[in-house]
């Protein structure tokens, strides 16, 4: 995932140029969300009373000095999203896990039961976080193999007076463009396999985060 638009402005830029100290930070009602780029599609997120991890993979390593997760996101089965010695190696007792109904399949024993398996159109809440799932998929002929329509998420998180988008693995598909109130969107870019550039600005400027 390789982009990020936020409040009152819209940027396009590798998560490795987001890294900053401390993380990006956003305001919300009663607080902040601040946000720290992993790597791809990882990050870690900070919401209000919530430490959401999004497709956590690379090893337990890689999330060293963050706090552990309360939830974890993922969004499709795909090797750079899912990995499952990552999530045994950081899942915590009482981390949750949100995942679509094929990674839920996937998980080994010991992580379903910290699961819920959630397909498209789909709400589900963790304490005061909501989450909407987005479908995520691809439009492109030849590219349809990779995300087919129905089986990978997208997820909206709301709380605390803000909306997150988490598009995952997506071409610029009608359910995105459709979007209101969105206030920060993590948006791919990655050919063959959802958008390019042109596609991406396309979608974020008319849903307008």
């Amino acid at each position: 995932m390789a982009g990020i638009a936020g409040l009152g402005a819209t940027t396009f830029m590798p998560f490795h140029g987001r890294a900053q100290e401390g993380g990006d930070r956003y305001p919300t009602d009663k607080g902040e969300i601040v946000v720290n780029p992993i790597a791809h599609a990882s990050f870690v997120m900070s919401l209000p009373g919530l430490v959401v991890y999004n497709d956590p993979v690379g090893g337990a390593a890689a999330y060293e000095g963050h706090p552990a997760p309360d939830l974890i996101l993922i969004t499709h089965e795909h090797g750079d999203h899912f990995d499952a010695p990552t999530l045994e190696a950081i899942v915590g007792d009482q981390t949750r896990l949100v995942t679509n109904p094929s990674v839920f399949e996937k998980l080994p024993e010991g992580l379903k039961s910290k699961a819920t398996a959630i397909a498209n159109g789909a709400s589900t809440e963790v304490g005061d976080l909501k989450i909407d799932v987005i479908p995520a998929y691809n439009t492109t002929e030849d590219r349809k193999k990779y995300h087919p329509q129905g089986r990978d998420n997208g997820y909206v998180l709301t709380i605390d007076g803000r909306r997150v988008y988490i598009a995952g693995d997506t071409e610029d598909i009608p359910e995105m463009r459709a979007l209101t109130g969105i206030d920060i969107a993590f948006v791919p870019m990655n050919l063959p396999f959802t958008m390019d550039v042109d596609q991406a600005a396309s979608a974020v400027a008319e849903f307008k985060p």
